[in-house]
């Protein structure tokens, strides 16, 4: 998983050059194969970035979160390759492509970040190729401390439903090891949350393996 870029934007003071929008959970934010009119900014909730194989099969690629940047890939008015999702309650700023040279002029900086969200998700792309290649036990401890070291908070805001699409893996795959690791005392379930009690196991898990 790509780690998150700071940034030192006062958005503050670019709200004004966007709509302000609430989306309710659950609600769709913009829809695979919909032409892209602008980007996102969130400033709360959570946000499911995810996509359909050729297979139809969906993969949850990223959660999103306060900060960050959504739909700047359809920025050149192409199709959206994802599917974004309110995970809760969230409040997002929409910024227009024919609004975007006022926030440059406003914000010039906010060039640089547009560059390292598209590397950021350059590398959720990558970094879901290389997970292919790990054992099913190793994927998910890869995937947990990920999601950990972004949201620098041991809680997991995902369902073992999420992290099926997330991995790839089967549901009775991950339910399997999240058994084992619950027994282990590695991780609690509680509702639609993973909480990491033992995240050096984790890593112990992963070895020399890179992440």
């Amino acid at each position: 998983m790509a780690i998150l870029f700071d940034s030192d934007i006062n958005w503050e003071t670019c709200l004004q050059f966007g709509t302000r929008e609430f989306f309710k959970e659950k609600a769709c934010i913009y829809q695979q194969g919909t032409t892209g009119e602008g980007f996102y900014y969130i400033q709360q909730g959570l946000i499911k970035v995810t996509t359909t194989t050729a297979m139809g099969k969906e993969r949850l690629l990223n959660i999103a979160i306060p900060g960050q940047l959504l739909g700047i890939q359809a920025m050149d008015r192409q199709p959206h390759f994802t599917t974004a999702t309110a995970v809760n309650d969230s409040i997002l700023y929409f910024f227009s492509c024919d609004h975007f040279q006022k926030l440059i002029k406003k914000q010039p900086s906010i060039l640089n970040m547009l560059i390292k969200t598209v590397i950021h998700k350059m590398h959720i792309l990558a970094d879901k190729i290389y997970l292919d290649t790990l054992l099913p036990e190793q994927q998910l401890a890869a995937l947990l401390l990920n999601i950990c070291y972004e949201f620098k908070n041991l809680e997991v805001p995902l369902t073992q439903q999420d992290l099926t699409k997330c991995t790839g893996l089967t549901r009775i795959t991950i339910y399997k090891i999240l058994k084992q690791w619950k027994e282990e005392q590695i991780v609690e379930i509680h509702g639609k949350k993973v909480f990491i009690r033992k995240p050096e196991e984790l890593k112990n898990l992963l070895g020399d393996v890179i992440i």
